[in-house]
């Protein structure tokens, strides 16, 4: 049957595509801007977004499986929920969504809110689903590339508790694997919840010294106030956002995102591989510059 992906496009979503193709499974998408699916030309392309309620109709049209990831928008609760009831109405019961780690007890950061909110819909509306709680993605890191390629500091307020980081890429993988286990099985699957999270927990100054030595000059931690980063990032975002990503910040530097027991070792069993570390993410993307 098919599987439909959402966001596939974004960091994520284009990963899953290609995992899912590399399984040989029909995949559908749905995308705003079809120019931008560079994708095999065996997937299936449907043109609309989350709100678009033709469009999700057309887009569920003969679907056994969603990929349900949707980014941190004002309205986003309002999308999933439209979502999955436009889900349940064609049929659908099997879903993978792209949560974010703590969801259950970060509730003060906006879409840490929302996404335990979807997943409580999930559960009341009664589809089989994996719950993929992700830590900080890796690939964040582009955003914040020039101030510390050029200015030598690392200004994300990540604190002392530690943050494991995670690739978009074993995001992907992990969630392609789940879609086939879900889609291809005889019956609806339980419902459970994966941690996603990358093989090392992360301070602050302890990002700060990985670029060091991968740049091969001073990089310094930018500490633990959120102010600035607030203000910085305000340039490049609306205000609402650059808040709940200091918001986000705080909780970082209070909690950290430190994996449960067995979390990596359950990642590694799934994928089949070690999972890609943020040193090497780091020498990537300084490769790239």
């Amino acid at each position: 049957m098919t599987i439909l992906v959402t966001g596939a496009t974004g960091r994520v979503g284009r990963h899953v595509v290609d995992q899912l193709i590399a399984r040989n499974a029909d995949v559908r998408i749905l995308v705003r801007d079809p120019a931008k699916a560079h994708f095999a030309s065996n997937v299936e392309v449907v043109q609309g977004d989350l709100l678009d309620i033709d469009a999700l109709r057309t887009a569920f049209n003969g679907v056994r499986t969603l990929f349900l990831l949707n980014a941190v928008a004002g309205d986003e609760f309002t999308q999933a929920i439209i979502t999955l009831n436009i889900a349940r109405e064609a049929g659908v019961e099997r879903v993978v969504y792209l949560s974010v780690f703590d969801a259950d007890r970060a509730v003060n950061v906006p879409h840490f809110a929302v996404k335990f909110g979807a997943e409580r819909m999930l559960e009341a509306m009664g589809f089989g689903a994996t719950m993929l709680r992700p830590a900080y993605f890796m690939d964040n890191e582009v955003m914040i590339r020039d101030v510390i390629f050029n200015h030598g500091v690392y200004p994300m307020p990540i604190g002392s508790k530690g943050v494991a980081m995670v690739d978009a890429r074993d995001i992907a993988e992990v969630a392609a694997i789940e879609l086939i286990r879900r889609d291809r099985a005889a019956e609806k699957i339980p419902s459970e919840t994966i941690n996603l999270v990358g093989p090392d927990t992360l301070t602050g100054a302890g990002l700060a010294a990985i670029w060091s030595e991968t740049l091969g000059r001073a990089v310094v931690y930018g500490g633990d106030d959120p102010s600035s980063f607030e203000h910085n990032i305000a340039s490049i975002m609306p205000k609402w956002m650059a808040y709940e990503m200091r918001l986000m910040a705080e909780r970082y530097v209070s909690d950290g995102m430190v994996p449960q027991m067995g979390d990596v070792e359950r990642l590694t069993q799934i994928l089949g591989r070690p999972l890609q570390s943020y040193r090497q993410f780091a020498s990537q993307l300084a490769a790239s510059a």
